[in-house]
């Protein structure tokens, strides 16, 4: 591993290395990682546009599947911009919230970001700014050391999500939960419920209950969420089981 940057601030580490192996493949990749080994992007240096994790494949499958001709997109988490710059300039509007701006630098210097599509500030305070039904998609996909945060999955912040959604538009979340029934993921997965007649899940594998790994969880109102499962990155439909309503 060759360490190219490190920084600790607000109890948070930072680490962007280039190593020539990951998740068990061989190459020369570039790595965005936060404490604890949680790896927040990733590019192939011999591939720079391959999409290397399967959750935003996932994502975009879902995005174009559901509405192809989809306009705007509102991402709360920027990582090292992975959705946003799979797509050309002009060809979809992203915005992006992104609550600490050395992740935007650094997405910038070492992962090749161009966009100026992204804004510093929290996620929920900055979509509440937007104005009524602009979006086609809301997605989520914003980390802490200690998870999602809260108010990111509050009832309250999916109203909210929903009020800034035009009567086609979409919720996507990124969540990390445990193998099975995860408490977190049933517990978004009901309070979404609140105020979205159609959701659906989707879970990658995990070889144990015990396993972290990525869940991903569609709303919408206006029909059933559709998908391709052959296009899914990986991940299978799952049906979470009866959670808590989570508020602010």
């Amino acid at each position: 591993m060759q360490e190219l940057f490190r920084e600790t601030k607000n109890n948070q580490e930072i680490l962007v290395y280039d190593t020539t192996e990951l998740y068990g493949e061989t190459g020369r990749f570039r790595v965005l990682e936060f404490a604890n080994e949680a790896i927040q992007g990733a590019i192939d240096l011999d591939d720079p546009k391959r999409i290397i994790f399967e959750y935003p494949r996932a994502i975009i499958h879902l995005m174009e599947w559901n509405a192809p001709g989809f306009g705007h997109a509102f991402l709360i988490g920027h990582g090292i911009g992975t959705i946003a710059g799979h797509y050309r300039a002009g060809e979809k509007r992203f915005k992006t919230a992104e609550v600490d701006g050395t992740v935007v630098e650094l997405s910038r210097r070492w992962f090749g970001y161009t966009g100026d599509n992204v804004a510093v500030g929290d996620g929920r305070g900055l979509l509440e700014q937007e104005p009524e039904a602009a979006y086609d998609y809301v997605i989520l996909d914003a980390f802490t050391a200690a998870g999602t945060p809260r108010h990111l999955v509050s009832r309250e912040f999916f109203r909210m999500v929903r009020e800034k959604l035009h009567d086609r538009g979409a919720v996507i979340m990124n969540l990390i939960g445990k193998g099975g029934q995860d408490p977190l993921v049933n517990a978004v997965h009901t309070t979404l419920g609140e105020e979205y007649a159609h959701t659906k899940a989707f879970a990658l594998p995990a070889a144990g209950n015990r396993d972290t790994r990525n869940f991903l969880i569609m709303a919408q109102n206006h029909r059933p969420v559709e998908f391709q499962g052959r296009k899914m990155a990986g991940f299978t439909e799952i049906v979470p089981g009866a959670g808590y309503v989570i508020r602010d």
